[in-house]
């Protein structure tokens, strides 16, 4: 009887906390509501500002609030012609870039962007930054921070472990914002919750915010096959250094790859509509 009762209340919880990513219409759990993270999302976002060394001009600086605006804008318009505006309720959109070696660059909840200096090399130009910049925000528009914390919570078995779904949540965040949610919010989910339901979950999301990103690159005239370049230079950097995919927060190099490929020949429609070019083949 025990047992049915739980499973009845696991049937209940998915039936009831599931909702549709937009774009992709994948199902996901959710046991809390994204805009409930904006405020400490925000608070956090102003710390990391505080205690970095944030670079107030330049022409990498030009680049990234460049690509941040063109996207946002493609953001905006996909949602608002799709029904989805609300996704974008509460954002509060900001894009820096701050001094750190760190191979890495961030969107918290409700649109704020970090790029460090550290993975502008490997983006080599602004086409290589627009890559990056749709993947990361696509999370946000997403909502895989609040997911990765419902999975935490479900993985856990009690909806008063939030701190356990914050773990889940900041996992492939930098090491400051880990420190700042963690610090309020406590420890990571149990290790055999991660190996089996979270981090192939987690390298779900990673996926989906690749095909995201192309959409909104493509959508904001960056050409998207630049993607599959920047993620061949990103694995080149890793120096081959990376746990493997079956425990890691993200695709294998080559899954991911093959994964962008595939979703080329759309993601170059939505480009050569977007620059009014029916045969384009060249770079911008």
């Amino acid at each position: 009887m025990k047992r049915f009762i739980i499973a009845s209340l696991a049937s209940l919880v998915f039936v009831v906390a599931c909702q549709k990513v937009p774009l992709t219409g994948r199902n996901q759990l959710m046991l809390i509501n994204s805009k409930e993270l904006l405020p400490m999302s925000f608070t956090s976002y102003k710390e990391v500002l505080d205690t970095s060394k944030v670079l107030r001009s330049g022409s990498q600086v030009e680049m990234v609030k460049r690509a941040g605006q063109r996207i946002r804008k493609s953001v905006e318009a996909y949602l608002t012609a799709n029904n989805y505006s609300q996704v974008l309720e509460g954002f509060q959109w900001e894009f820096n870039v701050i001094e750190n070696k760190a191979v890495n660059a961030w969107c918290m909840p409700g649109g704020k962007v970090v790029f460090y200096t550290g993975i502008l090399p490997i983006c080599r130009d602004e086409t290589g930054i627009a890559v990056v910049m749709g993947h990361e925000i696509s999370h946000a528009i997403a909502s895989h921070g609040a997911e990765r914390m419902s999975q935490g919570l479900l993985a856990q078995g009690a909806l008063t472990a939030g701190q356990v779904g914050l773990g889940v949540a900041m996992a492939n965040k930098p090491q400051e914002t880990q420190n700042i949610w963690m610090g309020l919010y406590g420890i990571a989910a149990p290790a055999a919750a991660s190996v089996g339901y979270i981090l192939p979950n987690s390298r779900n999301q990673e996926s989906e915010a690749d095909r995201l990103g192309l959409t909104f690159m493509a959508m904001a005239g960056y050409d998207p096959r630049a993607a599959v370049d920047f993620w061949q230079r990103m694995a080149q950097a890793s120096g081959g250094q990376k746990p493997p995919q079956w425990l890691s927060t993200h695709p294998a190099d080559n899954s991911r790859v093959s994964n962008l490929q595939k979703l080329m020949p759309d993601a170059v429609k939505l480009y050569n509509k977007s620059t009014g070019n029916t045969k384009s083949t060249g770079r911008r």
